[in-house]
């Protein structure tokens, strides 16, 4: 029997929306095609989750028709028809034949589409960025009088700023992770093995809060002492000792869409290093919040913690946040100095104010927040403490 189609996280009109807002910048940019290969704005186009774009995938967005059509190999194509709000005939799948073959992929059912529909001489967008240079000198060798436009980044800046119903489903996706940051205080102690408790995080994760389960474990990142100096490592095989320090990075997932959270714990007193550490944090943290409101710029935002934690003695090299929505970072704005995006209501952030200082000594805190019409709502909302195990 046919595949089914699945529950829809956004309706219809939500993904057209979206559409039309690509297209609008297609039309700036005088193209009839655009080619989008990164996986979160196929996400974002289309409520496609599965993850096979590590094989010749792409969506193709036409100007002139109102959905888009997906290219994907055969064995991933009943996953689109069920996942998307397009219908059948817009999922295309090429023969299994053309995986792992040294001369012709799914890249080249690509180029035979944009032949059939006339495009071969026309404008066409590409985000040649997460395109591999096999892949580009194909497009160029068989569209050679095309005229390839480098569109990386379009759609990401596009979803920089989301609808009150993304905005809902990354409120979902925070309450995921405090859950999982609570359980985490729950179970971690001595003599526990990382594994362990990583394990109860993802059990967390996956089950997810209010009756809303996470679609998507996100990376973890979890040290103890003498691990706390590293930012992006995974968990261990070692056990938690009394008077360790834990760093932990999580993020709960609804429909692609990631909330990071950022604590850090000790098994026992915390040393009067981690308490002066964590004051300052609070103290720019809070004055980053306070600042954080429409119009204002990422670089704003950026120095009002700078200047806060500086005058308690401490200096961060690294930026305050990020962007956030599908696929947990979204490469655009930046709360860094230098960075003059300004501040619209519903932009998500990771404010992500981490801090590394030695080899063997680091600290976390950090929220996910929304910029509202006059402020900052804090989507995640698990104590900003040092949880004392």
């Amino acid at each position: 029997m046919p595949i089914s189609k699945g529950p829809q996280a956004f309706p219809r009109t939500e993904f057209l929306r979206r559409l039309a807002a690509v297209k609008s910048e297609m039309t700036r940019r005088e193209i009839d095609a655009f080619l989008i290969s990164d996986a979160h704005n196929v996400t974002y186009l289309t409520g496609y989750t599965t993850p096979s774009g590590y094989v010749p995938q792409g969506l193709i967005v036409l100007i002139d028709e109102e959905e888009p059509t997906f290219i994907l190999r055969q064995m991933d194509a009943p996953a689109a028809i069920h996942q998307t709000f397009m219908r059948r005939e817009n999922v295309i799948a090429y023969p299994e034949a053309l995986i792992g073959t040294p001369n012709r992929d799914g890249y080249d059912t690509i180029i035979d589409f944009l032949h059939e529909k006339g495009l071969a001489g026309r404008g066409i967008g590409v985000e040649l960025e997460d395109l591999r240079s096999q892949a580009v000198a194909k497009l160029r060798a068989r569209l050679p009088v095309a005229r390839i436009l480098d569109c990386s980044n379009t759609v990401t800046w596009i979803r920089i700023v989301k609808s009150d119903l993304e905005v809902a489903i990354m409120r979902e996706a925070a309450a995921i992770s405090d859950a999982a940051m609570q359980r985490a205080a729950e179970v971690m102690r001595p003599g526990l093995r990382e594994a362990d408790a990583v394990a109860e995080i993802v059990g967390t994760l996956a089950r997810g809060a209010n009756g809303k389960p996470g679609t998507r474990i996100a990376g973890i990142c979890l040290c103890s002492s003498p691990r706390t100096g590293t930012s992006h490592i995974r968990w261990s095989e070692d056990v938690f000792h009394q008077g360790s320090q834990i760093n932990l990075e999580l993020g709960g997932v609804r429909h692609g869409y990631a909330a990071g959270l950022m604590r850090t714990f000790s098994i026992g007193e915390p040393s009067e290093r981690l308490r002066r550490v964590h004051d300052a944090h609070i103290a720019g943290m809070e004055a980053t919040l306070e600042t954080i409101r429409p119009g204002v710029t990422c670089s704003d935002v950026a120095n009002a913690f700078y200047q806060t934690y500086e005058k308690h003695g401490f200096k961060k090299e690294s930026r305050c946040g990020y962007a956030n929505g599908i696929g947990w970072l979204e490469p655009t704005a930046s709360f860094q100095k230098g960075d003059m995006t300004q501040l619209k209501p519903n932009m998500t952030f990771h404010l992500m104010l981490g801090n590394w200082f030695d080899e063997d000594f680091g600290y976390m805190i950090s929220e996910s927040v929304r910029v509202t019409d006059s402020g900052v709502e804090v989507l995640t909302n698990t104590p900003r403490k040092i949880f004392e195990l």
